[in-house]
């Protein structure tokens, strides 16, 4: 099937395997809150402000154009570490120079406030933050779909999840990739941030499709016998008895580019008994490929298995820079409170940056938070 043809459908595997669970979620500012952790401390030192900011229903990029319009700074002057929803109520940082504090002294915004100012020596960049946290009320949950859902919590917060790339990736009919792929054959876009951002959907929606395999990989070493596996993959009865006694769901591969988590060097996996117990202690994960030339090289079965899912995308690695990412990831901080009167449950937890709560919300669920919302 050629993955670049429209209406090609992608519906990403679960790790998890269990009948959807049927309950009500709204992004809105009451039942969706994220509060972003910066990746260090301010100095309160130096000619950059730093803002603290939380809005409502605003995307980061309009909370910028309210904060350029107030102090007829240009947009391109303000930093930030992250994109944060529209839908919710969210918190994050933004930078500006320090020189321009007092034209924020009278900012008054409806859905936009200034919490707290801090200075450091830098501008805040994208990448510059440790992760999200997370609030999340869930509502219409009867008694047995909550006790359903704290189990199937638990076993998330226990095992890890797919780190795929959510919905917002894609756009509102799921097909910016398709728009990457035109502009990669020659198709120009003024825009330069738009460019980047549609070519960037390309790869992420590669890298949702490879996860999904390795997602199936896992699954038939686990459901399927050794003479079964034999007869799908080309692996020797040494490696898939290997596989078969890794006690993570996620079967990590000789050849696999591995990464210190959650952020590290990247390396090969040569040894997969040692890597397995790191593994198990999240120490590494296992990176999954953005392509490009600067993109790590992955070796062996794991190599085949990504020149047949990106197959379509590699005559364009050139033209790309390439990266890893963690294709699997984890829970931080988890807390579950189900009121029985209410019918409510709110889910806490804490996301690396580039992990997607909706992702994790997806799994637990087994339904498309993008046509639910």
């Amino acid at each position: 099937m050629n993955l670049l043809e429209k209406n090609t459908t992608f519906k990403p595997l679960y790790s998890l395997k269990h009948s959807a669970i049927n309950v009500y979620f709204s992004k809105n500012s009451d039942d969706f809150v994220v509060r972003e952790k910066p990746l260090y401390e301010f100095s309160n030192q130096g000619e950059h402000l730093i803002m603290h900011i939380c809005k409502k229903d605003l995307s980061t990029n309009e909370a910028l154009q309210i904060l350029s319009e107030t102090s007829g700074i240009k947009i391109r002057d303000f930093g930030y570490a992250g994109l944060k929803d529209k839908q919710g109520f969210t918190f994050q940082y933004v930078s500006v120079l320090k020189k321009f504090q007092e034209r924020f002294n009278n900012f008054s915004h409806p859905k936009l406030k200034i919490l707290e100012y801090f200075t450091h020596h830098n501008k805040l960049k994208i990448g510059h933050l440790k992760g999200n946290s997370f609030f999340i009320r869930l509502k219409k949950v009867s008694p047995s779909n909550a006790l359903k859902l704290k189990e199937v919590f638990t076993t998330l917060n226990s095992q890890g999840f797919a780190n795929y790339f959510g919905y917002q990736r894609f756009g509102k009919f799921g097909d910016n990739y398709l728009e990457g792929i035109e502009i990669l054959k020659g198709k120009k876009v003024k825009n330069p941030k738009l460019k980047n951002f549609l070519i960037s959907a390309l790869q992420s929606e590669f890298f949702n499709r490879y996860l999904s395999k390795r997602i199936e990989f896992s699954h038939f070493i686990k459901d399927f016998n050794i003479k079964e596996l034999m007869q799908l993959y080309p692996l020797s009865k040494e490696e898939l008895q290997i596989l078969k006694k890794q006690k993570n769901f996620f079967k990590i591969l000789k050849g696999d580019v591995l990464g210190h988590y959650p952020y590290g060097k990247c390396f090969i996996c040569e040894d997969l008994i040692q890597e397995q117990e790191r593994f198990l202690k999240r120490d590494i994960s296992a990176l999954g490929l953005l392509v490009g030339k600067k993109a790590f090289e992955s070796l062996g079965f794991t190599k085949k298995l990504e020149d047949e899912i990106f197959k379509e995308l590699l005559e364009f690695k050139q033209q790309l820079q390439g990266s890893r990412r963690f294709m699997w990831s984890y829970i931080e901080n988890a807390k579950f409170h189900y009121n029985e009167e209410k019918a409510h449950i709110v889910l806490e937890f804490f996301l690396q940056k580039g992990s997607y709560a909706t992702t994790v919300l997806e799994e637990l669920l087994h339904t498309n938070l993008k046509l639910d919302c």
